[in-house]
This record gives C-alpha cells, sequence and structure tokens, in this order.
C-alpha cells in the first residue's frame, strides 16, 4: 500500500504504534486502533488492508534502513578488497548501531518486541543467518588476498554472530536510555572487535 503522509494517516500509525506496543501484535485489535484515532472501521481500513499490513507499514522503513547499511557494508568490503587490495579493518556492526538502529530505538523495540505472529517474528534470527551466509561468501576473497583467516565451520560462526546480534540488541529490546546504550556499545566493541579482528586475519 502507497505510504501515505496526510495527517489522517499520521493519526493512524501513531494509534497502532500505541496498540502494538501495549498489546503486541496478536492481541492487538484494530477497534482499539480506530477509536485512538477517531476513525471508524471503514475510515481505517483506508489507510491499510488489514492488522499485519498496518505493522509492516510501521515497522518496514526500519527493517529496509538497516537491510541497506549491511549491503552497502558488505559492498564496500567486497570492492576495497577485490578491486584495491585494501585489507584494513573498516567499519563493523558497532558503527551500524550506533548511525541506524540506536537514533530510532522505538522502532527497533517494536519490531524486536511486538512481532509475534508476524513475518517478522524471527527477526533476529533471520539477522544472524543472513551474516553468516554472507560471511561465509566473503571469506574465500579474503583468504584469496592471503589474510590468515582462522578456519571455521558454518555452525561455528553461527554461535559467534547469534552472541554478537543478541548483544547488540539487548538495549533495543530492553529500551535502555540513548546514554547507557552507547556506554554498553563501547563495552562490546571492546570485546568483540578484537576477536572478530583475529578471526577474519586483520
Amino acid at each position: 500500500m502507497p505510504r501515505d503522509k496526510t495527517a489522517s494517516h499520521i493519526r493512524v500509525m501513531a494509534a497502532a504504534r500505541e496498540e502494538f506496543l501495549e498489546y503486541g501484535f496478536e492481541k492487538a485489535s484494530m477497534r482499539r486502533v480506530g477509536q485512538r484515532c477517531g476513525l471508524t472501521a471503514a475510515g481505517l481500513y483506508r489507510h491499510c488492508s488489514d492488522k499485519a499490513d498496518l505493522f509492516d507499514q510501521l515497522v518496514a522503513p526500519a527493517v529496509e534502513r538497516l537491510h541497506a547499511w549491511m549491503e552497502t557494508h558488505l559492498s564496500r568490503y567486497l570492492s576495497a578488497v577485490r578491486e584495491e587490495g585494501n585489507l584494513q579493518w573498516q567499519d563493523s556492526w558497532i558503527d551500524m548501531m550506533r548511525e541506524v538502529v540506536y537514533p530510532h530505538m522505538d522502532e527497533y523495540h517494536l519490531l524486536l518486541t511486538c512481532a509475534s505472529g508476524t513475518k517478522y517474528e524471527r527477526f533476529l534470527h533471520d539477522l544472524t543467518q543472513t551474516a553468516q551466509e554472507r560471511t561465509l561468501e566473503y571469506l574465500p576473497v579474503l583468504r584469496a588476498k592471503g589474510l590468515a583467516i582462522r578456519a571455521i565451520s558454518p555452525t561455528e560462526l553461527h554461535l559467534l554472530y547469534s552472541a554478537y546480534v543478541t548483544t547488540l540488541f539487548e538495549p533495543v529490546i530492553h529500551r535502555y536510555s540513548p546514554e547507557e546504550s552507547l556506554r554498553c556499545l563501547e563495552t562490546v566493541e571492546a570485546f568483540f572487535l578484537p576477536g572478530w579482528k583475529a578471526l577474519f586475519g586483520f
């Protein structure tokens, strides 16, 4: 459904966000959403096709923003290694959290804690799986450039990414303050990055 920028649609989105945060997707009520924004059922359904579409409109921009960062991140790495021969460590998921996720904490909190019953309910698992698969594609490129990459199985890599992703998103799930989130991010960076660099031969 096209993104509606009217004042009415903005009220619908605000009401839906409140409803989903309070009840979660499965227990959320379209009737209550309508009551929250002062619309009849017919008026509400001019802004969405159903409850799943309403939730999707709220969280899809956050998902797209994160995936766009990841794709740019990997493309930049591959280009630097393949075309420029630049084997220096660049950015990491720490930067993604700082630049993309933590500034939009409420959007990602909604995505991670209220999505049961939607296509997003396994979002962190799917994110971990994607990261694992893309990394396994990337490692042979690094090996071909002479980096001393430690032999690691897909199972081991999945274990590491599961720990890393879960840790990074804990402040989002528990709604830490911006200041506390950034302090935690510094600790995560100090703990995980030396291990990633050693694993990838940097």
